[in-house]
């Protein structure tokens, strides 16, 4: 077997792959062995078919399978031990393909295009210095945090006469049209002009309002009769809600069922404890949200900072012919340029990750996916009641093989790797600034000096 690249261009390449009949008939006699054993034919015992019976009737079709793994095994190993910087997928020269003649075996030639990028090198303590942000966690913020909390778990009340923003339940009837249903009124969506009718109100009262003239908008009327949106419209007269009770959210205690809601049974004791968490916390969300603006600064300084060409009408090409009916040629053009920002990370990713020999073991994705399960439970701390489900929650999204969770958690477990590495050797620029600055730089926008 013998296999000859040609660059063509900086970024495009030719790789010819010719087999001899040494390199493809062992292979393709093996097979036929193998089928003669297996293959029920009729007029032949079981596991005797002659050879050059099977040879007859399949070997056509053995010799094309046996050439294609060699080939495909011969490509892909080039590629890895040459390194060769390839982007996309090798494209086989169709037109030399089909000259070959498989009813007259001999030697083989077969021909693929390949796309790759342009050499490069990553001296990361040459990149310029890059901004890393610590945000001023204030009391003001840690009130409005704990405010938050109290609200997220409120209390509900039942007091006996109702108040703005109380919820009204009862039986709603018109009596002209004989309809009736059981709701909920919100008074918090009754207009300013009519919410009189609803404070003050106890048990046993009755309320009668003009359906139309009383809510803020058509979704509040719907939410209230039980109707739909686009139905609405229909409604008119005057409607009667007889009370049976009154709710209202209050903020909930600090008391330790709040503390044990908020960060798990018995985590803290003291107001001045769960404080002290609380603010553990936020620093921890704001310091996770600094990591991540950090995260992309460093990568367009990598980009900015590293030359690399890749062959733009190629991968276009290639990304047209796999995701054929996927999308077209406009928006495969509309989205190239941050296509190419994500492979050019990657390529400089990869290649740092094999400098540094970074690897990733089921147990760093395991510990990732149970992080991630916690935060989608609202779990702050760690609560061992709940340790065996974030397990086998976390088990069975790794399991899920039609989503392909397991390459996903990967991708992004070697991506924290690779960039602590980076983090490790860049120079950053420590600044210190307050939650609304923050906010600006997050969302793109230029912050005072």
């Amino acid at each position: 077997m013998e296999v000859l690249l040609e660059k063509n261009s900086p970024t495009l390449a030719s790789l010819k792959v010719t087999l001899t009949k040494e390199d493809y008939q062992p292979k393709v006699d093996k097979v036929i062995k193998d089928y003669s054993k297996k293959v029920n034919l009729k007029g032949f015992r079981p596991g005797k078919v002659p050879s050059h019976v099977i040879q007859r009737m399949y070997g056509k079709s053995i010799l094309v399978d046996e050439v294609n793994n060699l080939l495909s095994t011969a490509v892909s190993n080039y590629i890895r031990e040459n390194k060769l910087q390839v982007v996309g997928d090798p494209v086989p020269d169709r037109e030399k393909a089909a000259e070959v003649n498989w009813d007259s075996p001999s030697q083989f030639e077969f021909s693929y295009d390949l796309g790759v990028a342009t050499d490069f090198e990553v001296n990361l303590a040459e990149l310029p210095a890059v901004k890393r942000y610590t945000i001023n966690v204030d009391d003001n913020e840690l009130t409005k945090t704990v405010d938050s909390l109290r609200e997220r778990f409120a209390e509900s009340l039942h007091p006996e006469v109702s108040e703005l923003g109380d919820m009204i339940f009862g039986e709603l009837k018109q009596e002209t049209s004989e309809f009736t249903t059981r709701t909920a009124i919100p008074t918090k969506q009754v207009k300013e002009d009519s919410v009189s009718k609803f404070i003050g109100i106890k048990k046993d009262d009755v309320i009668v309002f003009d359906i139309q003239n009383t809510f803020t908008d058509e979704a509040a009327i719907a939410h209230v009769t039980g109707k739909k949106k686009e139905d609405t419209a229909e409604l008119s007269g005057e409607y009667t809600l007889v009370v049976e009770d009154v709710t209202r959210s209050a903020p909930s205690q600090l008391n330790q069922e709040f503390f044990d809601k908020v960060l798990g049974a018995g985590q803290v004791e003291t107001e001045e404890q769960f404080n002290e968490k609380v603010l553990e916390i936020i620093k921890g969300n704001y310091e996770r949200e600094t990591e991540a603006l950090l995260r992309r600064d460093i990568e367009n300084a990598l980009l900015e900072s590293i030359a690399i060409e890749v062959p733009a009408d190629f991968l276009k090409d290639w990304l047209e012919r796999t995701n054929e009916g996927k999308f077209t040629r406009e928006q495969i053009e509309e989205q190239f340029e941050d296509f190419q920002k994500s492979l050019k990370l990657s390529l400089i990713k990869n290649k740092i990750a094999d400098k540094e020999s970074v690897k990733v073991e089921y147990p760093e994705i395991l510990a990732f996916t149970r992080e991630m399960v916690k935060g989608q439970f609202g779990i702050y701390g760690d609560d061992e009641s709940m340790k065996e489900t974030i397990d086998r929650v976390a088990q069975g999204y790794l399991a899920d093989k039609e989503r392909d969770n397991y390459t996903s958690i990967f991708n992004q477990v070697f991506d924290n790797k690779v960039l602590e590495i980076i983090r490790s050797q860049v120079t950053t620029d420590e600044q210190t600034i307050e939650v609304s600055e923050f906010e600006k730089l997050a969302k793109g926008e230029e912050v005072a000096a």
